[in-house]
């Protein structure tokens, strides 16, 4: 039987390819049990991805800010992230080996965006798009758009 990952595991995320200072991989690292210093600030999560994959991830955090010009950039559960009305999580993003992934933690925007959204869909509400190919922004603008909808609906006085 497999031991249980440990908080702070290095996992399969792009997290897993960046470098230390000293020239040792994050990964190679990781076996060692040295720990990950964690960015704070999406700005800093951004450099420590490989060049080819800032630009998508620039692209999804332009498009949750015009979307939600009132959320704030957060680091959360160790990816970049935005919060909206009250502190309340907006959506999360981050880069994989072969996708980025979309985190809106929202069975509503499943309920709104269904078939458009069912090409990218993986597990529960976890939303994918291929490295391979443009980010569908659209689809971005629209699952944020419908999430700080929601956060306004539990925010406001009703």
């Amino acid at each position: 039987m497999r031991e249980p990952r440990s908080p702070g595991h290095c996992g399969d995320s792009i997290a897993g390819l960046r470098s230390w200072d000293d020239g040792v991989t994050a990964q190679a690292a990781c076996r060692r049990g040295r720990p990950m210093a964690d960015p704070t600030t999406i700005d800093e999560y951004l450099t420590t991805l490989p060049p080819d994959r800032r630009g998508p991830m620039e692209e999804i955090r332009r498009t949750v800010r015009a979307a939600a010009p009132d959320a704030t950039e957060t680091i959360a559960y160790k990816m970049p992230a935005f919060r909206s009305r009250g502190g309340r999580y907006l959506v999360g993003f981050d880069a994989y080996k072969a996708h980025y992934s979309l985190f809106a933690a929202s069975g509503r925007v499943l309920e709104e965006l269904g078939d458009e959204l069912a090409p990218y869909l993986s597990g529960r509400g976890t939303i994918r798009f291929p490295a391979s190919g443009p980010i569908p922004l659209g689809i971005v603008r629209l699952v944020v758009e419908i999430r700080d909808a929601e956060n306004a609906r539990r925010v406001e006085p009703g």
